[in-house]
């Protein structure tokens, strides 16, 4: 087992302690809040059809369009935020986290979407899928890169300079290695 240790010490283990906790709680929510069987005297037939939903909204007017279209924005946005603060990476490329994080967020509302299928009163519907990952995206690029940066800028000026860090080895920082972590081998299970 390989452990890294974080040049930046107990603050970083805290902030993503958060995050794993601030994600988890959300998630449990998002599922008791779709996956909760409902009490309804019909049910509309599941769309497979992109934006074939979104266009019904908008033909429903304004207001209950944009409330309809902001629920689907809403509900997963927050893992645009949670799930790389979980990650604690202050020194990584936006173009990869915004990738890792929307695929992320795809991959939990195709697994909200599936779920679905079981429950009494849910219906499939591919815009959710669509307006769940474009409120992640959304949100991971209004609140990340700017957060990164000013975190970043805050630890220079307590830490030293985290752009000479390279890929967190101590070595990059000027000090000598220590060597390798010692590991402990792996030990059989008796019958």
């Amino acid at each position: 087992m390989h452990v890294r240790h974080s040049p930046d010490g107990p603050a970083v283990i805290r902030f993503r302690a958060a995050g794993v906790f601030l994600l988890l709680a959300h998630l449990l929510f998002v599922g008791w809040l779709t996956l909760r069987p409902l009490d309804v005297p019909w049910v509309t037939a599941a769309n497979f059809q992109p934006f074939a939903g979104i266009r019904a909204d908008l033909a429903l007017g304004l207001a209950e369009a944009l409330r309809r279209i902001g629920e689907g924005l809403l509900l997963l946005a927050p893992l645009g935020i949670l799930l790389p603060m979980a990650g604690g990476r202050l020194l990584v490329s936006p173009w990869a986290s915004l990738a890792r994080t929307v695929a992320a967020g795809a991959l939990i509302s195709m697994a909200i979407e599936l779920a679905q299928t079981g429950v009494p009163g849910q219906v499939v519907d591919v815009d959710s899928l669509l307006l769940n990952t474009a409120g992640v995206a959304l949100s991971h690029l209004l609140v990340v890169p700017l957060s990164r940066s000013r975190l970043r800028r805050g630890n220079r000026a307590g830490a030293g300079d985290l752009s000479r860090i390279g890929n967190g080895t101590r070595a990059s920082l000027g000090e000598a290695s220590q060597g390798a972590t010692p590991t402990i081998t792996r030990v059989g299970i008796a019958p």
